[in-house]
């Protein structure tokens, strides 16, 4: 992007007044927060204390288990809190449940950002949502009905599909 933004404005593609107009900075400092607080967490320790939560939860369901606690966990913050920070703050306790379980990071660290895209229960946890939900005239009620069975899909899906392609 940065390569692409450069020699738009080398090549005059662009004005640099065009480009400043262009960054929207509310979202640059969401993902510049949002990695800071997953900093926090895995730093503080928060991320290994939560490892240990998920992985008991998970633990008698095996492997995949563990895969769907990081998932349900992951799901929950995105309709609360945005996407970017939702992955920021899950994925060192996804990366700590793995190593915890003596598995395979890779697979948890997909699994969080496929959480982290779902925000299909409520208005509140992605931007668009949020505009839909106002211009449209939707009701809170209207996302839970439809993002629900999403919500479900996602629930069974990533965990049968992500252990075939990456192993686990």
């Amino acid at each position: 992007s940065l390569v692409a933004a450069v020699v738009l404005l080398v090549t005059k593609g662009i004005s640099v007044t065009e480009a400043r107009r262009a960054v929207n900075l509310n979202v640059v400092l969401t993902i510049a927060m949002s990695i800071s607080l997953g900093t926090a967490v895995a730093v503080s320790g928060l991320a290994a204390e939560m490892a240990t939560v998920l992985g008991n939860v998970g633990d008698p369901f095996g492997d995949i288990g563990r895969l769907v606690a990081v998932l349900v966990a992951t799901m929950i913050l995105t309709e609360l809190l945005s996407n970017n920070a939702a992955a920021a703050l899950m994925l060192p306790v996804a990366v700590a449940t793995a190593v915890e379980g003596g598995l395979d990071p890779r697979s948890f660290a997909i699994v969080v950002l496929i959480g982290a895209s779902c925000s299909f229960l409520s208005p509140i946890g992605y931007q668009t949502n949020l505009m839909v939900y106002g211009l449209g005239g939707y009701k809170f009620r209207d996302f839970t009905i439809v993002g629900a069975p999403l919500s479900l899909v996602t629930l069974i899906v990533t965990p049968v599909a992500v252990p075939l392609v990456l192993g686990i």
